[in-house]
């Protein structure tokens, strides 16, 4: 069987073709946050990266409807519970709408997935979106009344290295606490509680360690001062897509931040280096949701290629538990091997059900 894992990313669009469980190709390819600041709207990508991934086929002599099955990377909808769902039109259209409150590009898997399939033929499905919620009660209230934390993270990628890790440990993830740490043009640090993301902070909702693209915390009267001589749809894209490196240099283009730290930019360096240390201070967080009982801080994503985010990780927070590294993601795999389990009949796909999964506490 021919699957098509579609992964698009706030900084890349990634696409794997496996055939069964054997890679036939893989390609990534970046995007600047200036090129896709041009598109007023996420949803507005989807011709673009669209075209991309035909392209790609094209290039590798694969007829798309020789696919049997199209996988796409999701959020955006209202939130669901982990595992394969089918891509169906109430899903689609949820993740057109954004019902879910976040506008985070993985959206782009699921409708481009389910307009590929339209067109070419066969199956579409999504797993582990990024608006699972798994989280625990004390991790939803605000101090005002009826808002509340939503979830929010790069679940796929976590819960694969999780589970990944603990496979390698002689264990089970339902068995484990990890604080698992997603690094890239998005950065989400979790509390993994037996196998539930219980706590995180929500990356593309200007929550945590700033990014490539995005503001992270920042203080609520600093913002509304900012707000003040800005528009509110500014400081909106600026959560997601043009706070953070952009914000600073124009660029969400990592390498050419580190370079020029490396090389002795002043500014630069303490951009990088407030990063990291923003970073630690999640990990630090989590630590204390599962208080202290922490078996193992893992680390992921493309910035592992960034020793020195690896060096300072593990300065500040090795205390708290062993730090394992698993450089780049294990995205496009989870993708391909848990679809693979329901179309040969070993696990069964979910259906979305156009409700949240925590419906709030009536307060």
């Amino acid at each position: 069987m021919k699957l098509l894992i579609i992964n698009p990313g706030s900084t890349s669009t990634k696409v794997s073709l496996f055939e069964d469980e054997n890679l036939v190709f893989e390609e990534s390819i970046f995007h600047d946050a200036p090129e896709l600041l041009k598109y007023p709207h996420v949803n507005d990508q989807v011709p673009m990266r669209k075209k991309l991934i035909l392209h790609m086929l094209t290039d590798h002599n694969i007829d798309p409807s020789e696919i049997d099955a199209y996988v796409g990377r999701g959020g955006s909808a209202y939130t669901q519970p982990s595992g394969v769902t089918f891509i169906d039109k109430r899903l689609y259209d949820d993740t057109v709408a954004g019902v879910g409150g976040s506008e985070h590009p993985a959206k782009l898997g699921v409708m481009i997935a389910y307009e590929l399939c339209n067109e070419f033929g066969g199956r579409m499905y999504t797993l582990n979106p990024t608006n699972v919620d798994e989280l625990c009660d004390l991790a939803r209230l605000t101090g005002i009344a009826g808002v509340y934390r939503n979830a929010q993270s790069h679940v796929l990628n976590q819960k694969a290295v999780a589970q990944a890790h603990a496979r390698l440990s002689g264990t089970e993830y339902e068995l484990q606490n990890y604080i698992v740490c997603h690094i890239d043009g998005g950065i989400t640090v979790s509390a993994h509680n037996h196998g539930r993301m219980i706590d995180g902070n929500v990356g593309a909702g200007g929550d945590g360690a700033y990014t490539p693209t995005r503001i992270g915390s920042v203080p609520v009267l600093a913002l509304l001062d900012f707000i003040d001589s800005h528009s509110v749809e500014q400081v909106r894209t600026m959560c997601s897509r043009s706070g953070g490196f952009v914000s600073f240099f124009g660029t969400s283009d990592a390498d050419t931040v580190h370079s020029m730290a490396e090389s002795g930019d002043a500014r630069a360096k303490l951009v990088w280096d407030t990063m990291i240390y923003q970073i630690c201070k999640q990990i630090g967080a989590m630590a204390a949701v599962l208080e202290g009982s922490v078996d193992g801080i893992l680390l992921t994503g493309g910035f592992m290629r960034f020793n020195d985010i690896i060096q300072g990780i593990e300065k500040r927070c090795s205390w708290i538990a062993p730090i394992s590294v698993y450089p780049g993601e294990m995205e496009q795999e989870a993708l391909a091997y848990a679809v693979l389990d329901v179309l040969r009949g070993n696990t069964a796909a979910k259906t979305y059900t156009g409700k949240p999964v925590w419906k709030g506490f009536g307060l």
